[in-house]
C-alpha cells in the first residue's frame, strides 16, 4: 500500500468512526449534552477535580467556549464548584450525585458500544484494534501543536544573554501561572532569582538559554542549566512562551535546540520540574522523550500541588 493509500484509508475509517460513535450529531451517549460537555464530565470524574483553566489545556478549545459550556453543566446541576484546599481563590469543578449519575450512564452506553463492536472481530483483531487506536490517539495528541509557519516565520531562535530578559522571562511566568493557575508574587520572584544567578553562569560551556524573539521582544524562552543538579546531568528551566506564541510550533522549536544541545553535551540525563494539569507541555516534553518519574505533594511554586519530575534519559557520558 503506498503513502498515498495508506493517508486516505485511515482518513476514510476516522470519518466513519466520527459518524457511528455518534460526533456529527448535537448530543452524545444519550446525554442531552454536546460532545464536549460529555468529555468535561469524564475528565472530571478521572481526575476526581479539575479547575476551568485545566479543562481548557485538556479539551484544546478556546477559553470562552469551555466557559460557556461549564456555565449550562453548573445551570444544570451536573457539577459544582469548589473552594481548593490549598488555596482559597482556586476553584475546582467536581461532579455533583448527579453529575456522577450522568457520567455512569456515559460509561455503560460507551462500554456497551465497544462491546458490541468487538463481537464482530476475532481476538487477534481485537487486540489490534486497541493497540493502534491508541498509538493513533496518542500521536495525534502529540500534533496539537505541530507548527504553523505562517504564525511563526517571524520569529528568530537566539542564543545568550539579552538586555531586559530576566525582567521579560519572569513577567511571562508572572502573567501566565496567575491568570491560569492562580499562583502570586512569591511565584514571579523565584522565577527572577534564580534567573538572575543563572544569567551570571552563562559563559560556562554546559549552561546555554534559547530565546524566541519576535520584532525585537523576546516571545519564549528555555535553558537547560548544566551544573546545579551535577553527576552529568542537565537541568530543563524556564520554558515559557507569550500566550500569542502558542499553538505556532515556536515551543517545540525551542525544545529541539535545548534536546539537541543536551545530546552534543552528551549529558547523562535531562531533567524537569513541573506540577500536574499542564497537558499541552507534558505532551510536547513526552515528544521529545521525558518519562515522569516521580509525583508528590509540594510547595515549591507558593503553593500546595501536585508536583511532578520527569526526566529523560542519555546513555552517553561525559560533559
Amino acid at each position: 500500500m503506498s503513502q498515498i493509500q495508506l493517508i486516505e484509508e485511515i482518513r476514510a475509517a476516522s470519518r466513519l468512526m466520527v459518524r457511528e460513535l455518534g460526533f456529527m450529531n448535537a448530543t452524545l451517549a444519550t446525554t442531552n449534552y454536546s460532545p464536549s460537555a460529555v468529555h468535561s464530565l469524564l475528565e472530571i470524574e478521572n481526575n476526581g477535580a479539575l479547575t476551568a483553566a485545566q479543562l481548557v489545556q485538556i479539551l484544546g478549545l478556546e477559553k470562552s467556549s469551555v466557559s460557556r459550556m461549564l456555565t449550562r453543566l453548573l445551570a444544570a446541576g451536573e457539577l459544582q464548584e469548589v473552594q481548593a484546599r490549598h488555596d482559597a481563590r482556586v476553584k475546582l469543578l467536581k461532579l455533583t450525585d448527579k453529575g456522577a449519575e450522568t457520567v455512569k450512564k456515559i460509561n455503560e452506553y460507551g462500554s456497551m458500544r465497544v462491546i458490541k463492536a468487538l463481537e464482530n472481530l476475532d481476538a487477534t483483531q481485537q487486540k489490534t484494534v486497541a493497540h493502534g487506536l491508541s498509538a493513533y490517539a496518542r500521536a495525534l495528541e502529540n500534533c496539537r501543536d505541530v507548527d504553523m509557519p505562517s504564525s511563526s516565520e517571524t520569529i528568530e531562535i537566539i542564543t545568550g544573554y539579552m538586555p531586559g530578559m530576566i525582567g521579560r522571562i519572569a513577567e511571562m511566568h508572572g502573567t501566565y501561572y496567575a491568570k491560569h493557575h492562580n499562583f502570586g508574587h512569591f511565584f514571579e520572584g523565584k522565577v527572577a532569582s534564580g534567573l538572575a544567578e543563572f544569567a551570571g553562569r552563562l559563559d560556562e560551556p554546559c549552561n546555554q538559554i534559547w530565546l524566541a524573539v519576535s520584532h525585537g521582544r523576546i516571545v519564549g524562552s528555555v535553558a537547560i542549566d548544566g551544573q546545579d543538579l551535577g553527576n552529568n546531568e542537565a537541568h530543563l528551566r524556564w520554558f515559557i512562551l507569550d500566550d500569542n506564541c502558542r499553538g505556532t510550533g515556536v515551543g517545540r522549536k525551542l525544545l529541539n535546540e535545548a534536546m539537541a544541545f543536551s545530546d552534543a553535551r552528551e549529558f547523562a540525563a535531562v531533567q524537569l520540574w513541573t506540577f500536574s494539569g499542564l497537558n499541552a507541555a507534558r505532551r510536547l516534553y513526552e515528544s521529545f522523550g521525558f518519562k515522569l518519574l516521580k509525583e508528590w505533594q509540594g510547595d515549591q511554586w507558593g503553593m500546595v500541588m501536585t508536583e511532578q519530575q520527569f526526566t529523560r534519559q542519555k546513555n552517553t557520558s561525559g560533559c
